[in-house]
């Protein structure tokens, strides 16, 4: 995903020193750099990268060009479509910074996700009895999620977590609002916006609770009649929002095209890119990496790397490689749940990742190197912690799939 025309693909044999690496043709991880974006200063880190990769990207902004008979050319990524870059560049209206620890905001978080709850739970009485939905009630749900996710998004995301639903529809709700909120406040945008991003998450696939369940837990593939029947979901869920009174067009959008997709594979209508309202694209992104990170009826949950490297997999098709770009900067490529492996064999889960050092986030240590659980989990700040106890450097060296181990998040809890 370049950022733009000042990026360039070019093959390792002609990187020289001088170059910014802005990205490289694997995870930064996998290829032992831990900076993201770096400047090839001397020749250690020039051979390194040369051994490692195939080809990297190069900001001629920030450090030498590359000779031409280097530049790869042909790659649907090579150049970003400057005007979408301009349009997610033109969503920031304000800049939110972290206001408290993980830790200080855990009480607030959870007051939040319990109000949310109530919210859902409401909501999924009115649709099972026909009632038509209150949007002050809706309101007061997303509100108290909103200041939580402004003050430290990592604290709610973190809860979710642990007080995951075994029902799909009630977590997937909750999943929507709460990611559709963070990765609305690292765009930039204002409070009211965000407001109108957690309720579009929750009322996202509303229409799903008119079709009958053994078709929504009916693993794939479907009969052409089956797949007809739920895309019908969004008419659907239009018939029960645009009853509301005073719901803000831009969630009547997201429901009506979150199931659009930027090439033009997606329903109901078959938009692609621009004719995508841009929350319609951003819910889309949201929906699809939430649902993946679910257990649904027809499917186990894959780990939260797992789907970011999916998401990563359909930019530019599927999704908008800005907004797919911006969307992974948010939830980091170990997002807040993934079980991770780090350098000195201890296993433990992402709790909280900084805005800055996304690969260096905070993990909590659950089992020994010799995968023993430890009697007391350890939590520890890469950011800060550059050391194990034997002096080597210490980083995440693996994600791990969801349920490795044994190891299942939604028991554990902050101290």
């Amino acid at each position: 995903m370049a950022e733009g025309l000042h990026e360039i693909r070019v093959s390792v044999q002609g990187l020289k020193l001088g170059m910014f690496v802005c990205r490289l043709d694997r995870p930064w991880l996998e290829a032992k750099v831990l900076m993201q974006g770096l400047m090839v200063a001397d020749e250690a880190t020039l051979r390194h990268l040369q051994q490692v990769c195939r080809y990297v990207y190069v900001d001629i902004l920030r450090g030498e060009a590359p000779d031409l008979r280097y530049v790869e050319y042909g790659e649907s990524d090579l150049v970003q479509n400057e005007r979408g870059k301009q349009e997610v560049a033109a969503l920031r209206k304000t800049t939110w910074e972290v206001q408290q620890s993980v830790a200080q905001e855990q009480k607030q978080a959870e007051q939040a996700f319990v109000d949310a709850q109530s919210s859902v739970d409401q909501m999924m009485l009115d649709l099972q009895q026909g009632n038509r939905l209150d949007l002050k009630k809706l309101r007061h749900g997303v509100t108290a999620m909103v200041d939580s996710i402004l003050r430290n998004p990592s604290a709610l995301i973190w809860v979710r977590e642990i007080r995951r639903s075994n029902e799909y529809a009630y977590q997937h709700a909750m999943g929507c609002a709460i990611w559709a909120a963070s990765f609305g406040r690292h765009l930039g945008l204002e409070r009211e916006e965000l407001h109108n991003l957690a309720l579009g998450g929750l009322l996202s696939d509303v229409g799903k609770t008119r079709l009958p369940m053994d078709l929504l837990s009916k693993p794939p593939p479907l009969t052409e009649q089956e797949a007809k029947l739920v895309r019908a979901h969004v008419r659907h869920s239009l018939d029960i929002v645009e009853s509301i009174p005073g719901l803000h067009p831009k969630v009547i959008e997201m429901v009506a095209t979150h199931h659009e997709r930027h090439d033009g594979s997606g329903y109901p209508t078959g938009l692609r890119a621009s004719e995508i309202p841009i929350f319609g694209r951003i819910m889309g992104i949201v929906d699809s990496y939430d649902a993946m990170t679910c257990v649904r009826p027809y499917a186990e949950s894959r780990a939260p790397h797992q789907a970011v490297a999916e998401l990563y997999t359909h930019r530019g098709s599927l999704f908008q490689s800005e907004l797919v770009e911006q969307f992974i900067q948010n939830c980091g490529i170990y997002p807040t749940g993934s079980l991770v492996e780090l350098s000195n064999g201890e296993v433990g889960v992402i709790t909280a990742v900084h805005s800055l050092k996304r690969l260096r986030p905070c993990v909590m240590v659950l089992l020994d190197s010799g995968k023993r659980p430890l009697a007391k989990f350890r939590s520890v700040d890469l950011e800060k912690v550059e050391l194990d106890a034997e002096g080597q450097p210490l980083s995440i060296r693996s994600g791990l799939a969801a349920g490795a181990y044994g190891i299942d998040p939604h028991e554990l809890f902050l101290d």
